[in-house]
């Protein structure tokens, strides 16, 4: 399929009708074998091209479809042989029980077993925007749709391509990925450059059909025409075509979507995987990163650190036992405390094949449940002591958890509550006592438990409050009340900063990108994070969400440029700070989320980053990478594989462009002045090869160095051909001009050649130093600003392979396939002479260097980001 895509290209396919016709003729005029090489030899030529571009297209396919199943790859919990379990959604089996919670997307159909307020949006299949509330009297739950409120229980009892999804899936087509912005770019590069061979082409073909005119006309010979005028004809008529086939320059698509599709791959081994191919090259522009705390600047691994209760602060050590922490308190308060951790819990406690114990559930559910097994609890035994009415899940919006249980002897209901400090706090109006009495809550002592819960967040830990409330079995069932509560206990969770996240942020200061810190926790604990990891500094300002919200359009634009840290966040201040840093701001900005809440700011924002690990199914749809490990250090990797791409594509591009420029002029200038092309129909194919594809594979792969890091982020509209490029493509190209123009025309004299064989060497020389002034361009290539081109040369094999097989090949081509390619085999004195014109581009490009570019530090290109200075690009980086 690939190799029937690449002959489908329209110069290739005049190509092979000039080669058919080449052999017809020149087998009539210089009869059998030696009429047909050159023919043959076209033939062969475009069959390498085709070959290459379709296996290095197949190759990518390949590459994509492991990204895409990747990319489907869910985890699902289930119910299995008993006990509950992590599942590839690929593994999941009918008669699986899979648990569903906010934010999931339903993996198979099923039936409802148990749930609690459980409530699906379904507009992916039916188109209908309400959403669903799902119930005995309508249990049934379809593959592909949403989880928006509540939780459950479900039976699998259709997977894959049985389910309604995957029936609907088979009516459609896979739909292909769009282009990205830089191939969009390189497209219009490509349509130019294509039109201006196009022109060179004619006027190429009109002047060696004129030359032979005349040359008929001066030897009358006007009327005359032989089959081996019609050879010459078609010879110019192929030189033409072939002049466009270099030309267009089909290799700089080819090259993004090389370079892509290779950064995606070395990403998926760095525990990102990029679900857009336009993210990683967009990720290289990031002005700024709107940051989780927890999970992404954290380890995500949380313990319960201290607690308050009755009036008391205790730290926590896991060796510690029961006794010693709950020894000033009674046996009720103790009791009440274990329900209410594990009654109000949406975590799970299992025992894995191991026999060890697992507790599955977010992180801070899990530390809370991890503290309850080390205070004494048993799970299952809350569990069978009293049987769960009423559910109200942990969302966003309310910041709280509730539950409304029957207690054992049947004569009334227990409600419990934990959740953000100040809200839980400002619902009680009681506190317990040691004794386990509930006493009314003084002005004083709330001032005091204000304090406590400040001080625990000063400390960077992320503080939850415990309340209950008795209600008598008359009173409404239906509704979990939220006022009159009795306080338990404050506990403090610490989840430390993750090894390597301070010098990341570090990194992405030095490359002109501002990190901003968005969580939902408490402004304090959000503070002390920020300054272990380096995000707010001294001027920088922390500013809660409400008071963000509240904020005039006028005072935002005085406010953003400072802002480093918001707390206590909503998702609609996350989608806000968003909107104005992009709109207001034209910056281009990378955001972190991982709760469903999170999945408007995902898709606003111009890459939108989901956490692998604690991300719900809605956020890792709405985002463009998903970062498998949850780490902030991960984040700045793509950056730095973004910033890869481009830089490699202009590599290839300049490298591209240089070639495109001599092979233009020196076949032009030959032409209107001898009257005939240096370089053959066969030969400029080659060259086609080294220039678009195994060009593309060396330039376009090569890895990220740190220097990629410490120059500012490249602006949304800036052109991808610089000053310093247009430097070296204009120094290069003249410099091979000459050096070849006076091959040309004084190359006899100066190479000593005679006999009748003198013109064949010669324009062997020319092609083979033509060739081999690519080569070393391609090394120079490497580096458009640093003089030492050589560096970190043998950490990319890829490269160094490409230039050893085009040096092999060619060598291969002037010694042996002369028939083939209309070359003859030269000395090694020609071979030497050769490689010192082409190793002389170097000391050009070293010369070239040294001249200075005037850079436009505009805008866009180098921002004056929150008090940091703009960065030195071009030469004063070089």
């Amino acid at each position: 399929m690939f190799v029937w895509d690449a002959l489908h290209d329209l110069t290739l396919i005049i190509l092979m009708a000039c080669a058919v016709v080449t052999v017809g003729v020149g087998i009539a005029t210089e009869g059998w074998p030696n009429g047909m090489y050159d023919g043959v030899g076209i033939v062969l030529c475009i069959l390498l091209v085709v070959m290459v571009t379709a296996i290095s297209d197949y190759r990518q396919s390949l590459q994509f479809k492991v990204l895409d199943k990747e990319k489907k790859n869910v985890t699902v919990q289930v119910t299995r042989e008993g006990r509950r379990q992590k599942v590839s959604i690929f593994d999941l089996v009918v008669g699986d029980v899979v648990h569903l919670s906010i934010g999931d997307v339903v993996p198979a159909d099923g039936i409802l077993i148990s749930g609690h307020s459980l409530s699906v949006d379904e507009s992916s299949l039916s188109g209908e925007s309400e959403p669903v509330n799902i119930n005995e009297k309508k249990p049934f739950l379809l593959s592909g749709t949403k989880v928006q409120d509540g939780s459950g229980k479900m039976l699998v009892t259709a997977v894959g391509m049985r389910t309604e999804w995957g029936k609907l899936m088979v009516t459609l087509s896979e739909v292909g990925e769009d282009e990205t912005p830089l191939q969009v770019k390189l497209n219009g590069v490509a349509t130019i450059i294509g039109k201006i061979g196009l022109a060179f082409a004619v006027m190429t073909f009109l002047v060696l059909m004129s030359r032979f005119l005349v040359a008929k006309a001066h030897n009358h010979e006007i009327t005359k025409w032989s089959s081996r005028d019609a050879l010459q004809v078609l010879n110019f008529f192929a030189i033409a075509v072939t002049i466009i086939v270099v030309a267009v320059p089909e290799g700089l698509p080819l090259a993004v979507t090389l370079s892509l599709a290779f950064a995606m791959k070395q990403l998926m081994k760095d525990r990102a995987l990029v679900r857009h191919l336009s993210a990683c090259e967009t990720m290289g522009s990031a002005c700024c990163i709107c940051t989780d705390k927890t999970g992404t600047l954290t380890t995500n691994h949380m313990v319960v650190n201290k607690i308050w209760i009755c009036e008391k602060t205790k730290s926590i050590q896991t060796n510690d036992n029961k006794d010693l922490l709950m020894s000033s308190v009674s046996e009720d308060v103790h009791g009440i405390l274990l329900q209410s951790i594990f009654q109000n819990t949406g975590s799970e406690v299992t025992k894995g094949k191991d026999g060890k114990t697992n507790i599955l559930g977010t992180p801070t559910e899990t530390a809370i449940v991890e503290f309850g097994l080390l205070l004494g609890g048993d799970f299952k035994t809350h569990h069978i002591e009293s049987e769960i009415v009423k559910v109200e899940p942990f969302n966003s919006e309310k910041k709280k958890m509730s539950v409304l249980v029957s207690l054992p002897d049947n004569s009334r209901f227990r409600a419990f509550c934990k959740g953000a400090s100040e809200i839980i706090l400002k619902m009680c109006d009681k506190i317990l006592t040691a004794d386990g009495k509930s006493v009314p809550l003084s002005e004083n002592q709330r001032q005091n438990i204000t304090d406590v819960i400040n001080g625990f967040a000063c400390e960077a830990l992320r503080t939850l409050c415990f309340a209950f409330k008795d209600i008598e079995k008359t009173s409404d069932a239906d509704s979990i009340p939220d006022n009159n509560y009795t306080l338990i206990a404050v506990v403090g969770i610490k989840d430390p900063v993750r090894p390597g996240v301070k010098e990341a942020v570090k990194t992405c200061l030095a490359a002109g990108i501002t990190v901003r810190m968005v969580t939902g926790d408490n402004i304090n604990s959000a503070k002390a994070i920020a300054k272990e990891c380096g995000i707010l500094t001294d001027t920088g300002l922390a500013i809660e969400g409400p008071d963000f919200r509240t904020k005039s359009p006028r005072e935002l634009e005085e406010i953003i440029p400072k802002l480093q840290v918001m707390a206590r966040s909503s998702p609609l201040d996350k989608h806000k700070l968003v909107t104005q840093l992009r709109n207001v701001f034209k910056e281009v900005v990378a955001v972190t989320g991982d709760g469903t809440n999170d999945a408007p700011a995902l898709a606003e924002a111009d890459i939108g980053l989901a956490m692998g690990i604690a991300g719900t199914e809605v956020a890792k749809e709405s985002a463009d990478v998903i970062v498998m490990d949850d780490n902030f250090k991960t984040i700045v990797n793509v950056a730095r594989w973004g910033r890869a791409v481009y830089i490699n594509i202009q590599k290839f591009v300049q490298f591209q462009l240089t070639v495109n420029v001599v092979a233009l002029m020196i076949n032009f200038i030959s032409a209107c002045i001898s009257g005939n092309a240096p370089l053959t129909t066969v030969q400029l194919l080659w060259v086609n090869l080294i220039m678009d594809t195994l060009g593309a594979l060396a330039l376009a792969t090569e890895p990220p160095h740190d220097g990629l890091m410490k120059r500012p982020p490249i602006g949304r509209n800036v052109s991808i051909i610089t000053k310093t490029m247009w430097r070296n493509i204009i120094g290069q190209s003249i410099y091979q001009i000459i050096v070849l123009v006076i091959l040309q025309f004084d190359g006899k004299h100066l190479l000593k050649l005679s006999g009748s064989d003198a013109t064949k060497i010669l324009n062997t020389f020319i092609f083979n130093t033509f060739v081999l002034c690519q080569v070393f361009n391609e090394i120079n290539s490497r580096d458009m600003e640093k003089i030492n081109v050589f560096k970190g040369i043998f950490s990319s094999w890829i490269f160094l392979a490409v230039m050893f097989s085009t040096v092999v090949f060619q060598i291969v081509i002037v010694e042996f396939l002369g028939t083939f390619a209309n070359t003859v085999p030269l000395s090694w004195e020609l071979w030497l002479a050769c490689i010192l014109i082409g190793a002389a581009s170097l000391v050009i490009a070293v010369i070239l260097k040294c001249i200075p570019v005037e850079t436009k530090k505009d805008d866009d290109t180098a921002k004056h980001h929150d008090g940091y200075e703009p960065l030195p690009s071009g030469p004063d980086l070089a």
